[in-house]
């Protein structure tokens, strides 16, 4: 699926890759809100999870080159309950928490600061390098970002947050950003010798198990519609899946700023989203403008040749990596 990017033809696979990923983002956001305005989101979050987890088990079980990289990463226990809970547990919580109480649009531009907080994380605690032009993009596209909400913030008719509501939503959405955000970072440093599809399987299984004991704890299941639990399995397995393999995928081949700053495209094209579905109102000049504004920030952090590609892989080696990013893949 994502198996032979890294090594040929890595200058077309990296834009389909991310092309992909922005597009099954921006319907699994779609999805997502108008999930949570019917099932109560701690539900989404656990079901999301758990068809994603079998999604990802029966891809493993097809491809036996990739038996040993599962189990190498399922032994990695402490790693797996770490990952489990920052990129399933807290994420998860969080986003689908802040859009049941200020809706899709407004969490999709808090996580838009993404790679603003991806940035900040990986100079201060992983001593990552970057360059004037990255920085220069993140505070670009992340001034953009608050200039859209602060002309557009009206974007979603379903949902209308004020006062204490607001304010939780918003913390919600930005716990569950944060926690993203070192995700990428731990991941990238305790399962980069192994393919995502050998990673993910146990990474989601231990997600799902907590995920689901808070949601069978604090959550009347019985009361989720069965149309509503297709929705669930359906943006599990289809839309979110898929978008695992690939942003981890580019999480190794690009690092997790510029995965990251792929998801600042994100909230304008479920803005646009909502509006060509009739769930808000046509976005005005300005905020046209101003996703015209974040896509050049976007452009400039992610763009141009990486800094220093030769010592990205020698520490790889020195953890006895033996150059298994680009000798892996997703076999």
């Amino acid at each position: 699926m994502v198996s032979d990017g890294p090594q040929q033809g890595g200058g077309l696979a990296v834009p389909a890759l991310s092309a992909l990923m922005v597009l099954l983002l921006a319907a699994g956001w779609l999805l997502s809100g108008r999930l949570v305005s019917d099932a109560p989101p701690l539900a989404v979050a656990a079901g999301r999870t758990a068809a994603s987890f079998a999604t990802l088990v029966v891809v493993a079980a097809l491809r036996p080159r990739a038996w040993a990289d599962v189990r190498t990463g399922s032994r990695r226990v402490g790693a797996v309950a770490v990952l489990a809970f920052l990129g399933f547990f807290a994420y998860y919580t969080g986003t689908l928490l802040g859009i049941g109480r200020i809706g899709a649009s407004r969490v999709g531009l808090i996580v838009s600061l993404l790679p603003c907080l991806t940035f900040l994380i990986g100079i201060t605690a992983f001593r990552e390098r970057s360059s004037l032009r990255k920085a220069l993009g993140t505070v670009v596209a992340v001034a953009a970002a608050l200039g859209y909400a602060a002309a557009d913030g009206h974007a979603s008719k379903t949902v209308n947050a004020a006062g204490s509501s607001l304010l939780t939503g918003a913390l919600f959405a930005l716990g569950g950003t944060f926690a993203y955000a070192v995700y990428g970072y731990v991941y990238r440093h305790r399962m980069a010798d192994v393919s995502p599809l050998a990673a993910l399987p146990a990474v989601t299984g231990a997600g799902t198990l907590m995920l689901g004991t808070a949601a069978a704890l604090f959550v009347p299941l019985g009361a989720v519609s069965w149309a509503d639990w297709g929705g669930i399995a359906l943006l599990g397995a289809v839309l979110t899946a898929p978008v695992f393999l690939i942003s981890h995928q580019l999480i190794l081949l690009k690092g997790p700023l510029y995965t990251s700053a792929l998801a600042l495209v994100v909230p304008f094209l479920v803005r646009l989203g909502e509006w060509a579905l009739g769930w808000a109102g046509a976005p005005g000049p300005l905020p046209v403008a101003l996703i015209c504004l974040c896509s050049a920030g976007v452009w400039l952090t992610v763009g141009g040749k990486a800094p220093a590609p030769s010592p990205a892989r020698a520490p790889a080696g020195a953890h006895g990596k033996d150059a298994a990013l680009h000798e892996q893949g997703t076999s």
